[in-house]
């Protein structure tokens, strides 16, 4: 069973940072690409961050220079850390992955940032 478990949310100031953790279980972790999501109240989904098996990252340019994914494949690990965060950073963040045709979601972290 594909299993993403996201953890590291809460609440910041703003100008403050957080840094999320997808840990991923149930299959092949380092062939993997790994997205991060996230949707604010009210909103569509977004994807934030892409990271490929090769390392290769890509992001949406509202969190271009504030945020970097990296990923661990020692430890099925993907991380977004988030500086300088912004009150429209606020929503839930998901990590994302496709495996053969298939969907996989983690169960989401709240991120709220604050004036």
């Amino acid at each position: 069973q594909v299993q993403l478990v996201e953890s590291g949310g809460g609440s910041v100031q703003a100008g403050g940072s957080l840094n999320l953790s997808c840990v991923v279980s149930g299959f092949t972790f380092s062939p993997l690409v790994i997205d991060w999501y996230r949707q604010a109240p009210g909103k569509q989904r977004e994807l934030v961050a892409s990271i490929s098996r090769d390392g290769g990252t890509n992001s949406v340019d509202s969190v271009k220079g504030r945020f970097t994914i990296s990923r661990d494949n020692a430890k099925n690990t993907v991380q977004l850390q988030m500086n300088s965060l912004k009150p429209e950073d606020t929503a839930v963040y998901y990590c994302y992955t496709r495996i053969f045709a298939r969907d996989f979601w983690g169960q989401g972290t709240q991120v709220t940032v604050s004036l």
